[in-house]
C-alpha cells in the first residue's frame, strides 16, 4: 500500500464537485509513447535462526533493514511521527505492510528489462543489509508457519484503524493484512475507451493470473487446502471494496461510473495534522457534502480522494493507471514474468482486441465462478466453452508473447522481452501451478516438513 509523504492541511484546495474526481482519473490518460510499467512486490522477512518473523525494531528487524538501506544505498526516509516507515529514491519506494511485509513499489519504467533490473537491484541491496543481520526474505503468497498471534504489527496509524474495522466486514480481513504477499503491475491507458477495454480484459483474466502465479499452499506449518490461499482470503475480506466488479462490463462504463463506485465504498481514515483520524465505515459522499461527523463542515482535498482510492481492493484497481492485483508473490523470475505477461497483453492493441474476443462472451456469474474455483483447482479450473484455464493460458501467453515481440525492446544481451515468459510457458504446458510443485516437494523430498520452503523460496 502506498505510503503518503505529505500531509493534508487547511491550505490544500478542496473538491468542488464530482466532476473534479472524474477529471482527476481522466488526467491519467497518456499517449502510448508515455506508457510505463510499474512493478510492485511484497515479501516476508524472517530471522534465519529459528525462522522467526521479523519484528519492527531490534538488532535484527524491519527498522534495521530500513536504516541499513537508507545509510548504505542513498534511500530517503519516510517517517510517521517518530517511526521510520518507508524509503524513497528516484521514483521508487520501500514501504511496510501491516505484518512487516517489505514492499518495493517500483518507479515507472519503459521496458521489462528495466523493471526486472530494478527488482534484481533491490533484492541485491536487501540481501547485503540482511545477511549480516541473520535475516532473509521469502517470496510466497501467504506466510507458511507463523500464526496471526506470532505476526508482528507495524507502527502505522492506518493499520490500527483498518485492523479494528476488518472484523466488522469479513472473516479473513486480518489474515489479508498480516499474512499475505502479492505482486502487481501498474499500467497506463490512452483514453477512457482504452481504459475500459484494458479494465475489462484484465478483470476477466485475473483468475488466470491467480492460477499461473498460485504460490500460497501452506499456513501454520501444513497445507491449507488451497493453491492460492491468498486468493481465498480476498473472497472473505470486505465485500464493499473487493471482487470482480461486474459493473465494469456494463454498457456506459467509464471514469464517472468508477467514481460513483468509489464514493459508495466506506472510508477507512482521513489524514490531518500528521495523524490518521478514524473514519471507518463513514461515507465519502457525506465528506463531499461537508457532513463528515469527525470533520464537520470540512470538505475533502484531492489527496483525500487519492487516499480513499488506495483503500479499495478489487481484483483490478483504477487510479490514474490500472493495477493488476490478483496474484501471489513468488521468486524473482515470477516478478519479472508477471509484468511481462500483462504488458505484452495490454500494451499491444491487436493483442488486447484478441484477448477481448476470448473473454467478452463470459457472464458475471461465469467470471465469479472462475474466481471462486481457481484458488483450489488452479489451471484445471473450467471456463466457458468446455475448456480449462490451462487451455486459456496457452492462448493468452501466445498473445502476450506477440505483444512483447511487437514492442521490440532489446536488452543488453540483444534479447527482446519475450524471454521473461518462458517460465510461464512451462507452467501452462505442465498444467501445474507453482503451489502444486511446492506440495509435491512437501509430500516427497521434504518429508512433510514445510520449513524447507524457506530455503526453496528465499530471495
Amino acid at each position: 500500500m502506498t505510503t503518503p509523504t505529505s500531509d493534508i492541511d487547511e491550505a490544500s484546495p478542496r473538491i468542488a464537485g464530482k466532476h473534479e474526481l472524474v477529471e482527476y482519473l481522466e488526467a491519467g490518460s497518456k499517449p502510448a509513447t508515455d506508457w510505463r510499467i510499474g512493478t510492485e512486490h511484497e515479501k516476508f522477512g524472517f530471522i534465519r535462526d529459528g525462522l522467526r518473523p521479523l519484528p519492527y525494531d531490534g538488532e535484527a528487524s524491519v527498522l534495521a533493514m530500513l536504516e541499513g538501506l537508507r545509510d548504505r544505498f542513498g534511500w530517503e526516509p519516510i517517517r510517521e511521527g517518530k517511526y521510520l516507515i518507508g524509503l524513497q529514491r528516484n521514483g521508487a519506494s520501500v514501504s511496510l505492510e501491516p505484518g512487516g511485509q517489505f514492499e518495493l513499489s517500483g518507479a515507472p519504467l519503459e521496458t521489462i528489462h528495466q523493471t526486472c533490473t530494478e527488482v534484481g537491484r533491490h533484492l541485491d541491496e536487501v540481501r547485503q543489509i540482511a545477511d549480516p543481520l541473520g535475516v532473509a526474505f521469502i517470496g510466497l503468497g501467504a506466510s507458511p508457519i507463523w500464526s496471526l498471534a506470532e505476526t508482528p504489527v507495524m507502527p502505522k496509524g492506518r493499520y490500527k484503524i483498518m485492523t479494528a474495522y476488518m472484523d466488522k466486514v469479513g472473516r479473513l480481513g486480518r489474515q489479508m493484512m498480516f499474512r499475505t504477499c502479492t505482486v502487481q503491475t501498474n499500467l497506463d491507458f490512452g483514453s477512457e475507451a482504452d481504459m475500459v477495454k484494458k479494465f475489462r480484459v484484465s478483470l476477466a483474466l485475473q483468475p488466470l493470473g491467480t492460477a499461473l502465479f498460485a504460490n500460497s499452499p501452506f499456513m501454520e506449518g501444513r497445507p491449507n487446502g488451497f493453491l492460492s490461499y491468498r486468493s481465498q482470503i480476498w473472497t472473505d475480506t470486505d465485500p464493499d471494496r473487493t471482487g470482480m466488479l461486474p459493473f465494469v462490463f456494463e454498457d456506459g462504463f467509464g471514469f464517472e461510473q468508477y467514481v460513483d463506485y468509489a464514493l459508495d465504498v466506506p472510508m477507512y481514515f482521513v489524514r490531518r495534522g500528521g495523524q490518521y483520524l478514524d473514519a471507518s465505515g463513514l461515507s465519502f459522499r457525506d465528506f463531499m457534502a461537508g457532513k463528515l461527523d469527525i470533520l464537520p463542515g470540512e470538505r475533502p482535498a484531492m489527496d483525500d480522494f487519492a487516499d480513499h482510492l488506495s483503500t479499495i481492493f478489487p481484483e483490478v484497481r483504477l487510479k490514474r493507471f490500472l493495477e493488476m492485483r490478483g496474484s501471489d508473490a513468488g521468486p524473482w523470475s515470477h516478478l519479472c514474468a508477471f509484468s511481462a505477461f500483462w504488458t505484452g497483453l495490454l500494451y499491444c492493441p491487436v493483442c488486447l482486441d484478441a484477448a477481448w474476443d476470448l473473454v467478452k462472451g463470459w457472464t458475471a456469474a461465469e467470471r465469479e465462478a472462475m474466481r471462486q474455483s481457481v484458488r483450489t483447482l488452479g489451471l484445471k479450473t473450467p471456463i466457458p466453452g468446455g475448456r480449462t484455464l490451462q487451455d486459456l493460458a496457452v492462448d493468452v501467453l501466445e498473445l502476450a508473447r506477440t505483444g512483447l515481440k511487437n514492442r521490440a525492446n532489446l536488452g543488453p544481451s540483444g534479447d527482446d522481452e519475450t524471454g521473461y515468459l518462458h517460465e510461464l510457458d512451462a507452467i501452462a504446458r505442465s498444467g501445474k501451478t507453482p503451489a502444486e510443485r511446492l506440495l509435491e516437494r512437501y509430500y516427497g523430498e521434504w518429508n512433510r516438513d514445510v520449513r524447507h520452503v524457506f530455503a526453496e523460496q528465499a530471495y
